[in-house]
């Protein structure tokens, strides 16, 4: 894993300088084909399986770069700007073996 990523979830904070807000997937229109998965890039890593049916996009790891936005085929990727801080159980998810940016 890149270090700057190591360090985000070592501190569990996102780097204040990103400007652009982070991105969230509605459940309700996400089809779970993983495509957001496949284009995040490793040194953000923001983006989950969490459990089998749903996909989590980890705001403090999320630069707002926008290419899981472009890669969704059903448009299930917004911007998130009123966030909240990720759960201790989210916060699980990256170093773990669900972790595909490992």
């Amino acid at each position: 894993m890149p270090r700057g990523r190591l360090e985000r979830i070592d501190s569990q904070q996102r780097y204040a300088n990103w400007k652009r807000s982070p991105y969230a997937i509605d459940p309700a229109t996400c089809i779970n084909c993983d495509a957001c998965v496949r284009h995040c890039p490793p040194a953000l890593g923001a983006v989950f399986n969490r459990g089998f049916t749903e996909l989590y996009i980890l705001p403090e790891l999320c630069s707002g770069c926008q290419l899981c936005v472009q890669a969704c085929p059903v448009d299930s990727i917004h911007p998130r700007p009123e966030w909240s801080a990720s759960t201790a159980e989210d916060w699980a998810l990256p170093g773990s073996h669900d972790d595909p940016y490992r």
